[in-house]
């Protein structure tokens, strides 16, 4: 069965890609090409394919890879109905929409007045306050015990 697929040429961090007819079993870069019927450059979008060749390939039974898919789609050449072809809409279902932001309930921007500073004034420490608080309760405690 063949395949067509893309061929990695060019030199290093500037790959240039020739489009393959080949084996389906063979590796990309073994060099065992049946033919080549264009070529693509990912840096400029250029795209170059022999329409016919293609189209004869295509007709045969050859394979093309999902990005060639995607190239010759932009490139207008008409696919046999059996080539699947990835759903052209970009949008994905988002696995949880509760946790985004847009989803999160807003939150009250709090203004914080200016409030002009008053002296402070000292008060009195409510210490006698608390020990006369503290003896009732002493008093429940001693009533509360039975005695004989």
């Amino acid at each position: 069965m063949l395949a067509i697929r893309l061929n990695r040429i060019g030199r290093k961090a500037h790959a240039i890609y020739r489009v393959a007819v080949q084996e389906a079993n063979r590796h990309p870069s073994s060099g065992r090409v049946v033919e080549y019927v264009g070529s693509y450059d990912p840096h400029t979008k250029i795209v170059n394919f022999d329409k016919e060749a293609v189209e004869k390939y295509l007709s045969n039974g050859a394979q093309p890879t999902t990005r060639v898919v995607k190239l010759l789609v932009d490139a207008k050449i008409k696919l046999p109905k059996w080539v699947k072809t990835a759903p052209t809409d970009k949008k994905r279902a988002i696995r949880n929409p509760e946790k985004l932001r847009k989803n999160q309930p807003k939150e009250e921007k709090v203004v914080e007045a200016v409030v002009e500073e008053a002296p402070v004034v000292e008060t009195e420490t409510v210490e006698p306050a608390v020990a006369e608080a503290a003896e009732p309760v002493e008093e429940a405690k001693a009533e509360e015990t039975p005695t004989e």
